[in-house]
């Protein structure tokens, strides 16, 4: 073999040579920034439109889940995997460490944060207030109008967030409080019915309830629909609950400051008013 020859064989031993090297290094980079990245497990509620839920397409979505994917996409450092699930499933798992992360349009409370972590910025809000009897409407536009009529409350349970916020109220007019009875059990369609009866003057609801149960045409109370009115009172706020560990309580600092961003840039409000139909942050009082 002549000495060309000897050096185009030699050159191309070479090449192959370097290909293969950079081959495994970019191989080995892909690996490493691979293992770099922490995969989150979320759980969300699968029908509570429209903050959690399947889509038509069998897809995870909702205001709350889309806020999650707006945060995964401006942290590098984690990737989110999805489940739609049951709320109790979704509770256990996260207590379990199944899930790290669950979403339900979940309220602040004491009990919740002796179990999970919970971020200081919330996710969303729900809008809550009084279901009344529509003859009322022009007696009843505020909160501060029911307490000063002695108007009567369907009876809370105690074990619900709902019960504090009144007692919050009592608390902080009491020249007016609203009496404010532990519930027995009762399901929601006694609760409208009492007020039509008038053995109660209202029912401390959630707004999105009593649209989809009342207002929304296939709702299973829509029969009362010209008999009840509603008027909001204030929004409450609501968080993802997280799974205590070490590696959550990282992504907690991670998730303050990507929700921010996300606040500042307009995304949680155009977010709220491409699902709810509003800003639900608006009814929001600090």
């Amino acid at each position: 073999m002549n000495k060309k020859k000897w050096y185009i064989v030699g050159s191309v031993v070479i090449i192959v040579a370097l290909v293969t090297v950079l081959g495994r290094q970019l191989l080995q980079s892909d690996e490493k920034a691979s293992s770099d990245v922490v995969t989150l497990r979320v759980a969300h509620t699968q029908s509570y439109a429209p903050y959690d839920f399947i889509n038509d397409e069998g897809e995870s979505d909702g205001y709350e889940v889309q806020v999650l994917k707006a945060i995964d996409e401006k942290l590098e450092g984690y990737q989110f995997e999805y489940t739609g699930t049951s709320d109790e499933d979704l509770l256990v798992g996260l207590e379990s460490g199944k899930y790290d992360i669950g979403t339900k349009g979940a309220w602040y409370t004491e009990e919740r944060a002796k179990k999970f972590l919970i971020p200081e910025t919330a996710i969303g809000a729900s809008v809550i207030g009084f279901t009344i009897r529509k003859e009322d409407e022009s007696k009843f536009k505020s909160i501060d109008d029911f307490a000063t009529a002695e108007a009567k409350l369907v009876p809370i349970s105690p074990q619900n967030a709902q019960y504090n916020v009144i007692k919050d109220y009592n608390t902080e007019n009491p020249d007016t409080p609203i009496e404010l009875t532990a519930a027995e059990s009762f399901t929601v369609a006694d609760a409208y019915a009492w007020v039509l009866e008038g053995r109660y003057d209202g029912y401390f609801d959630i707004k999105l309830s009593y649209e989809n149960a009342v207002i929304a045409e296939d709702g299973a109370y829509h029969k009362y629909a010209d008999q009840l009115s509603y008027f909001p009172y204030r929004g409450i706020e609501t968080y993802p609950l997280i799974h205590k560990n070490a590696q959550n309580e990282a992504f907690v600092e991670a998730y303050e400051q990507a929700i921010k961003e996300l606040e500042e840039e307009g995304v949680l409000a155009e977010l709220s008013e491409q699902y709810f139909g509003e800003n639900v942050f608006n009814y929001v009082t600090k």
